[in-house]
């Protein structure tokens, strides 16, 4: 009777286990999610207010320029660095938008984004995209903000040559692979969220995801997310 009361309790644990695993998946879904949806209101906040502003006020500066009396042409110089200072504001301002929610993703999908930011890198970046449709919006946020942080990793930290960029879809979940020909020794580290790998497994594992490393010294290193897409 003891044992048969133990069984049982047992079996009432581990069914609790599994439902509490199974909605704290849900709920890192939804952070994610939520994440995101604020990711693209900060951006629309950026583009249709700040920078619709420095626009403006751009246009006010070349105006400014154009009806100063020859009498005020010390004021010129002040004006073209003010002109010049603006126009680098708002090149620095559209970067951060795009690093925020890329436009690109949102209107034109993965490979493009993909295409775009491998032609963007400080490395030869070479890109092999087999996918042909639209995926969920988080999966190919996520998959974007994988890639996009990998690479901007290995740039900074590889010391290679050379980055191979790899996607592919099997009907039930993206696989993005990053790898580079670099000096190897990345490793997960660190408890935070968000710092470094550990930052890119945190992302892809909220989705019911897996990440994976593989970076022996002295042989480069190979970033693999698998995110299902159900």
């Amino acid at each position: 009777m003891r044992r048969a009361g133990l069984a049982l309790e047992n079996e009432r644990l581990q069914a609790e286990l599994r439902a509490r695993l199974v909605e704290l998946g849900a709920s890192q879904g939804r952070l994610v999610e939520a994440t995101d949806a604020e990711r693209r209101r900060i951006e629309r906040n950026l583009h249709d207010g700040t920078q619709q502003r420095l626009v403006s006020i751009a246009m006010s500066l070349g105006l400014l320029e154009s009806k100063l009396a020859p009498d005020q042409s010390d004021a010129t110089p002040i004006v073209r660095e003010a002109r010049t200072a603006l126009t680098l504001a708002l090149e620095e301002l559209r970067e951060l938008t795009q690093g925020i929610h890329p436009t690109l993703l949102v209107e034109r999908g993965l490979p493009v984004a993909l295409e775009e930011l491998c032609r963007r890198a400080g490395l030869p970046a070479h890109l092999k995209v087999d996918l042909d449709v639209r995926l969920p919006d988080q999966v190919e946020a996520a998959a974007d903000y994988f890639a996009s942080e990998a690479v901007s990793n290995a740039v900074k930290h590889s010391h290679g040559s050379e980055i191979r960029v790899e996607v592919s879809y099997d009907g039930h979940a993206l696989t993005v692979e990053i790898a580079d020909d670099g000096i190897g020794g990345a490793a997960i580290v660190g408890a935070g969220a968000g710092s470094g790998l550990r930052g890119l497994a945190d992302r892809v594992e909220a989705l019911g995801g897996q990440f994976t490393v593989s970076s022996p010294p002295g042989r480069g290193t190979r970033l693999t997310a698998r995110i299902p897409c159900a």
